[in-house]
């Protein structure tokens, strides 16, 4: 079992070693750490970042942004959803200002937010702005997807409403709106930085990512990036685990 585990991640390890590699000659090659430094020394540098006074404070302020953004987006594109999958005249009305949020270049929604808004509620603006559609498209495909002939079962055996909502809809939307989640969370969260980058609110990793090149402070700026895909990589792979779990309990 060990060694079929070992087995599957064999390409995943590889793959991150030939990255180290790539950046390590390309470093040797440029031979100047203003313009690509060694991935030593980014790690010499996230371990300074790490031991800073406000390394944790900065980076829970940027998951706190991001987790209300997504929360809010999960919480409105649910409920959007579920209304868009279930009445069609809802989904026709709806739709055109789905596509408009989703061809509106992020750059465009983040300089409309800095006009409208405090610095602060920038990076969780555009990280509602940018999942909530996402979201909202998956869960209208969860209920579409819901199997006609059980509701018919349902209706003739005079099934509980909690019990339809329950054991029908809920187990078909929740791997759509998982999926959405997962989608939304990986843009979400360059959405998030890039707002963070441009808004400067106090203790942000776009705010540090910002002034690190300000002051060329390259490996900063790529330490600081180590730790925003770092970020990403663990909700994502939160999320799957998840998915996985909801998976076993559908059965």
């Amino acid at each position: 079992m060990r060694i079929f585990t070992i087995k599957n991640k064999l390409p995943t390890i590889l793959s991150i070693l030939l990255l180290l590699f790539i950046w390590r000659m390309s470093s040797e090659i440029i031979a100047s750490k203003i313009i690509l430094p060694s991935p030593e020394a980014t790690c010499k540098s996230l371990l300074i970042l790490m031991k800073s006074e406000n390394f944790f404070k900065i980076v829970l302020m940027t998951i706190k942004r991001g987790c209300i953004g997504f929360f809010l987006s999960c919480s409105l594109g649910l409920l959007i959803g579920l209304l868009t999958g279930s009445h069609l005249f809802l989904e026709r009305l709806i739709e055109p200002i789905l596509v408009v949020i989703k061809s509106t270049p992020i750059m465009s929604i983040i300089i409309l937010a800095l006009i409208w808004f405090k610095t602060e509620y920038v990076p969780i603006f555009v990280s509602f702005l940018v999942a909530f559609p996402i979201i909202c498209v998956n869960v209208s495909e969860g209920i579409k997807s819901v199997d006609v002939k059980l509701l018919e079962m349902a209706k003739i055996y005079h099934v509980r409403k909690y019990r339809i909502i329950l054991e029908i809809y809920l187990p078909a939307i929740s791997r759509y709106f998982l999926a959405g989640v997962s989608t939304a969370m990986g843009i979400g969260w360059k959405a998030v930085i890039a707002a963070e980058v441009l808004s400067q609110p106090n203790f942000a990793i776009g705010t540090s990512l910002y002034n690190a090149k300000v002051y060329i402070e390259t490996e900063n700026v790529f330490a600081w990036t180590v730790i925003a895909v770092l970020l990403s990589f663990i909700f994502e792979r939160a999320i799957r685990i998840l998915e996985k779990k909801i998976m076993r309990w559908r059965g």
